[in-house]
């Protein structure tokens, strides 16, 4: 079979051969759709709004992909963070949800893996950990995704996962693993990215649209 140059051969769900198309990925009968990618530059924050700046957010698609990558941050051991708008101006949505990690270190020592009380949150409207530490060396950074559930809704709890891997500042591999929900029955509108202190000073975050 001959393919025109701008499409890939991938391995569907059922082990078929399948195109991509570059812009709209399709795996397994579902299709990803590029909708907005914010870059920073030493940004307090990375925010997308529902109808702002080319951004869709609302009943078009049930799930939402964000993905960050090399997330780099000003101010060393800072966490990346994620909170969520329930129709007003504030990030304040509130959450319960759960965190846990798996850590290896560089010299092969402290291998483990762990529940993470302090990073969970109990009906909480505070930002919730998407990361670990994150060193802010000129090599050191984090990447992962965070996927979004139906925020439209408006008649159940909105569910978020993330997964993600950073170099912590110790020289550690830190892969963590958040989950939860917004406890709002009102829709989820905007999502707003955060480090725990200073900016993030560079890297980027796309958000796509599941078909």
């Amino acid at each position: 079979m001959t393919l025109p140059s701008n499409k890939l051969i991938t391995i569907n769900d059922r082990g078929a051969r399948a195109a991509t198309t570059f812009g709209s990925l399709s795996a397994g009968g579902a299709n990803m759709v590029f909708i907005k990618k914010l870059t920073a530059s030493a940004d307090a924050n990375l925010t997308f709004v529902n109808g702002a700046s080319s951004v869709v957010l609302d009943s078009t698609y049930k799930e939402y992909l964000f993905t960050f990558k090399d997330i780099h941050p000003a101010t060393d051991d800072s966490k990346l963070f994620v909170n969520f708008r329930d129709g007003s101006t504030a990030y304040d949505a509130p959450k319960t949800t759960t965190f846990f990690r798996a850590q290896h270190r560089e010299n092969g020592t402290n291998g483990n893996l762990s529940y993470r009380t302090d990073d969970d949150l109990a009906q909480s409207t505070a930002a919730q950990p998407l990361t670990m530490d994150i060193g802010n060396a000129n090599d050191e950074s984090a990447s992962g995704s965070l996927t979004l559930f139906n925020p439209s809704d408006t008649t159940f709890v909105k569910h978020f996962m993330s997964n993600s891997n950073c170099v912590y500042s110790g020289d550690y591999s830190m892969q963590s693993f958040a989950a939860g929900y917004c406890n709002v029955t009102a829709a989820i509108d905007a999502v707003q990215f955060t480090m725990e202190s200073g900016n993030i000073d560079a890297g980027d975050i796309c958000l796509y649209g599941i078909l």
